[in-house]
């Protein structure tokens, strides 16, 4: 009740600030699915049939502005909470703005941003995936789900605090960013820091991106986790096209995923089929270098229809076949297991 309360006022008071400054928006988005997951019955198997929140899009409410100080200098922040709509609590482990907490400063050198925010190799795996990282199997909170590349690439939070952000203007079609995240360790800096960068290229329907990001144990920094990915998509406009590639590697005895190992590669289709719909797909494979047998295949197929601006129905389906040592997937309760997954959901974006 106390965290309640405090977020309340916290909220209150923004959206004071909100009304009287011309230059902020409120903004959020409700999204809710009927969610129906099954990884077989008998021995273990489990089936899961519920009211989620947040399955193509992170269900949120945000708050975001700019103030112009002169000469091209802008003052930027964004303030954006994670809901779990279906219950009306928190998302993000019930962080009063888990999904962004920042404050910076843009201009012709550029954009920099310092607090919460994703990680560049997030923002890049979003931009490439058909799927956007959501519409299925989603998970109440988070950004990912189970048919959106991004639940079978992330070996840790997409998100990351304490971080510095750096982007750099248009320059001909290419955009860069850096980001440091400090570990904030009582003897050693670099105990649980990241660096993070990305580079992007887009001209007419082409777009490409290449990110890294890695992460250093929070007691032993000599241990690592990286992430590294690549992606392109190509709009025909009768079909928008994407692929890509992921590598996840982490150093044994880093705490708390162990020693990893797993490549992972997707293509994917966005196909209109009115003004108002599209069907989309994507087929993407993992696999887990260190055992036999630890590949993972992911088959997704979705439809959106846009009832107007900013309400849309849509519908997906994913089969998830994991080899006998592949445990890809959300219910999986063992390596080996076959998971389904169907929803049926509707977002309002405000």
């Amino acid at each position: 009740m106390k965290k309640s309360l405090i977020a309340l006022a916290v909220l209150s008071a923004v959206a004071g600030a909100a009304q009287a400054q011309s230059n902020v928006t409120v903004y959020g988005v409700l999204d809710m699915a009927i969610n129906n997951e099954s990884n077989g019955v008998g021995s273990g198997g489990a089936t899961k049939t519920a009211l989620d929140s947040g399955v193509q899009s992170g269900s949120r409410l945000g708050f975001k502005g700019s103030e112009d100080l002169g000469g091209g200098l802008k003052a930027n922040f964004k303030l954006e909470m994670g809901v779990n709509a279906d219950a009306g609590k928190s998302a993000q482990g019930g962080l009063a703005f888990g999904r962004a907490a920042w404050v910076g400063l843009s201009g012709d050198f550029g954009a920099l941003q310092f607090g919460r925010q994703n990680k560049p190799v997030f923002n890049a795996v979003d931009s490439i995936d058909p799927f956007e990282t959501g519409i299925i199997g989603g998970t109440a909170g988070d950004s990912t789900s189970a048919t959106g590349l991004g639940n079978l690439f992330f070996a840790s939070n997409p998100r990351s605090d304490n971080t510095a952000n750096y982007t750099t203007n248009n320059l001909g079609g290419f955009t860069g960013t850096v980001a440091y995240t400090f570990g904030e360790q009582a003897g050693d800096t670099g105990k649980a820091s990241q660096i993070g960068a990305s580079a992007t290229y887009a001209a007419g329907p082409l777009s490409a991106v290449i990110a890294y990001n890695t992460e250093k144990d929070k007691s032993t920094p000599a241990l690592n986790l990286k992430h590294t990915f690549a992606g392109l998509t190509y709009n025909f406009n009768v079909v928008k096209l994407a692929a890509a590639y992921g590598l996840v590697k982490a150093d044994a005895g880093y705490s708390p995923n162990g020693k990893v190992d797993n490549r992972l590669w997707m293509i994917g289709a966005t196909v209109p089929v009115s003004a108002a719909g599209a069907v989309i797909g994507s087929y993407t494979q993992t696999n887990d270098k260190l055992v036999t047998d630890g590949k993972g295949n992911q088959v997704a197929l979705g439809y959106t229809h846009s009832l107007s601006k900013r309400t849309n129905l849509y519908t997906s389906f994913s089969r998830i076949a994991n080899g006998a040592n592949a445990n890809a997937g959300g219910l999986a309760y063992k390596a080996g297991v076959t998971e389904r997954m169907f929803n049926v959901g509707i977002r309002h974006m405000f």
